[in-house]
């Protein structure tokens, strides 16, 4: 049960993450600009394959990997896009529960229906789902159509970027499949320059999107969120084809150290908790940790 340990770690850390997403972003995202800077630092990975024995696979898994990545920084950008208009209340919910459906479709009808879990593993999964809505509903902020459509589009394609990397994983060794789709995310990030937004932002010696104290925040930010995301691909290689769903399941693990955290430092992330949202956090706590103990028993 590596894979679990893993992906625990990884959702502990995303959650700090997010804690540093809050701080950045007073108000919502401008997509194209973080989107940008997200993808540019995906270039980083490149510094560590000197040691994990990275090499050059054949023509057709290049385009594959990088073509991951494309869709990967298409994901990235629909979910800022919807934060932009759009209250996060209204997207994390329907990505939580869209996402990992989705992903199971789409696994079992490209194995043509030969990778299925098995019947405690589906209660589980159903378990974690239900868990990964509730922990991020706000009853006063439905999700209306609008909201939900942009929704379903950043659900297709992250959906599509975990199954596709785990088919990336199973034609290479981990680090080669992980560093090339990086490059990918990285290429694609460079097509943003074609925007005068973006260039006024990078190239403008007026005062950029990030000033030094938040720009230094940012690259902290993503350097946590390079590790987390390093283990949840990790996790994906781990585990069997149909387990790919599972772990999207799990994101609601995510938000339960996120609520954690925001009860400690809830004066300073400036929310309000009233006793039902505590009470609804706590049952989808208790759905997570039943999903877990099926998973791992």
């Amino acid at each position: 049960m590596l894979w679990l340990i893993v992906i625990l770690i990884a959702y502990f850390l995303f959650s700090i993450t997010s804690l540093g997403d809050k701080y950045l972003l007073v108000g919502p995202p401008e997509p194209k600009i973080y989107s940008f800077y997200v993808g540019l630092l995906s270039v980083l990975a490149l510094a560590v394959a000197p040691f994990v024995g990275f090499f050059v696979p054949d023509f057709f898994t290049i385009i594959f990997c990088l073509f991951v990545g494309i869709i990967y920084l298409f994901a990235i950008f629909s979910l800022y896009q919807g934060l932009e208009y759009y209250e996060a209340s209204r997207i994390i919910p329907a990505l939580g529960g869209l996402v990992p459906i989705i992903t199971f479709l789409f696994i079992y009808l490209l194995s043509g229906g030969k990778e299925m879990l098995g019947f405690k593993e589906m209660i589980a999964f159903i378990l974690l789902i239900i868990a990964s809505v509730l922990i991020t509903y706000v009853p006063k902020k439905k999700i209306i159509s609008e909201s939900l459509k942009i929704s379903i589009i950043g659900a297709i394609f992250f959906s599509l970027v975990f199954v596709m990397s785990k088919y990336v994983y199973l034609m290479v060794p981990f680090w080669t499949g992980f560093i090339w789709i990086r490059i990918g995310v990285f290429l694609t990030a460079l097509f943003f320059l074609f925007s005068k937004k973006v260039r006024k932002d990078v190239f403008s010696k007026k005062k950029s999107s990030f000033n030094k104290k938040t720009g230094t925040i940012f690259v902290i930010n993503q350097i946590v969120g390079a590790g987390a995301f390093v283990l949840q691909s990790w996790s994906v290689a781990l585990v069997p084809l149909a387990f790919v769903s599972i772990i999207n399941a799990m994101q609601g693990i995510q938000y339960v150290f996120l609520f954690i955290f925001t009860l400690f430092f809830l004066k300073s992330l400036k929310e309000e908790i009233s006793k039902r949202i505590i009470i609804q956090k706590v049952i989808a706590i208790i759905i997570i940790i039943i999903g877990l103990v099926i998973i791992a028993v």
